[in-house]
């Protein structure tokens, strides 16, 4: 499904990514964990074309996607800030979003899904953060993709939303799709991940189920884990 291997991503003097390797198969959640200047949002640009790695390859539908774009049609992703117009109108956003994909869409029920009936003619500038990140799920979701990355998507949600977003999820998950999910929130992370990739530093720390990392940190709860994880690599 997506191979990445020996990415090397450098700013300057500054080594983001440092030769990371990484397989994954069809079909999962994946939570990308790390703490912030790991390199996780540098990895998932590189993965959407977003930007270009110094060194390496990246393959996804075992398809090289260097100078190649139409791959992108087969990922749906979600941005942790979207920034769209303030004077758009929800159910224009919408619309517009359908015209550009020229896809069928599931908006009607995604709209019903998280409660936005309410919200379709008023404008994004008139909407509470977390009805905005109702309106990004909406889109993020909106087509039938085999890839999808989610950077913070539990952001801003009401515990109602945040149930709705968890079982979309997993269903979408049942259907054969894969996810590769960005969060700070572990809980979320205990609840709905099947397998960890943990990067510290530029490089890949550890990538499996939480049981493994639980065994190699000697802690039973991701939270304790992860500052196991940190602790241990500063006084390395």
């Amino acid at each position: 499904m997506i191979q990445i291997e020996k990415i090397y991503k450098r700013f300057g003097k500054n080594e983001v990514l440092k030769g990371v390797d990484l397989s994954i198969p069809q079909g999962g959640i994946y939570a990308v964990l790390g703490p912030n200047g790991s390199g996780k949002t540098t990895l998932i640009k590189c993965l959407l074309g977003l930007m270009i790695p110094d060194e390496g390859t990246i393959k996804v539908l075992d398809k090289p996607i260097k100078e190649q774009w139409k791959y992108r049609e087969e990922i749906n992703y979600l941005p942790q800030i979207a920034n769209f117009p303030g004077n758009i109108r929800v159910c224009e956003l919408i619309r517009m979003i359908n015209d550009l994909r020229k896809k069928e869409g599931n908006e009607d029920f995604l709209v019903k899904l998280f409660g936005l009936e309410p919200f379709l003619d008023k404008k994004l500038a008139n909407l509470s953060g977390g009805t905005k990140q109702k309106v990004n799920l909406t889109l993020a979701f909106m087509f039938d993709s085999p890839v999808m990355v989610l950077d913070e998507p539990t952001s801003g949600l009401d515990p109602a939303s945040l149930i709705a977003l968890k079982k979309l999820i997993r269903d979408e998950k049942q259907a054969g799709k894969t996810f590769l999910i960005t969060t700070h929130i572990m809980q979320f992370v205990e609840e709905i991940a099947d397998q960890v990739i943990y990067l510290l530093e530029g490089n890949i720390y550890y990538t499996g189920p939480l049981s493994g990392l639980y065994k190699k940190t000697g802690q039973n709860d991701l939270e304790h884990a992860i500052a196991a994880i940190t602790t241990e690599t500063r006084h390395a």
